[in-house]
């Protein structure tokens, strides 16, 4: 089992920059693959980014190279810093955990924070 927790959203205005962490409890968080998922009103939990175990990242293509996802393994704690905001960013974001590889389907993910929200002004 393993529990997550996000901090750090709230309100920024567009073309400003925030940092999300996730802490991880509970089993050994090296050995997970971590992903961000975010999720806007009437909308579908979307893939962020995610990386392996090893380091290896992988972006969607809306966040390309304004986010950077990290992790602390001697913290336990996963991060992702946004640039260069825009309003289409708003949503909730949650980080994830997953047992098997580097993934970016909401499925292959055993365990879910609880979200932490985002809003961006225009």
């Amino acid at each position: 089992q393993v529990q997550l927790v996000e901090s750090g959203g709230g309100l920024v205005q567009a073309g400003g920059s925030l940092k999300l962490s996730c802490a991880a409890s509970g089993r050994t968080f090296s050995g997970y693959a971590m992903g961000w998922f975010r999720q806007a009103p009437g909308k579908e939990r979307e893939f962020v980014a995610c990386i392996w175990r090893y380091g290896s990242t992988y972006y969607a293509d809306s966040v390309k190279g304004r986010f950077t996802i990290s992790r602390d393994n001697a913290k336990m704690t996963l991060y992702l810093q946004m640039g260069s905001l825009k309003p289409e960013d708003t949503a909730v974001y949650y980080c994830a955990a997953a047992r098997g590889a580097i993934a970016t389907n909401k499925s292959e993910y055993d365990y879910w924070g609880q979200g932490t929200q985002v809003t961006v002004s225009s």
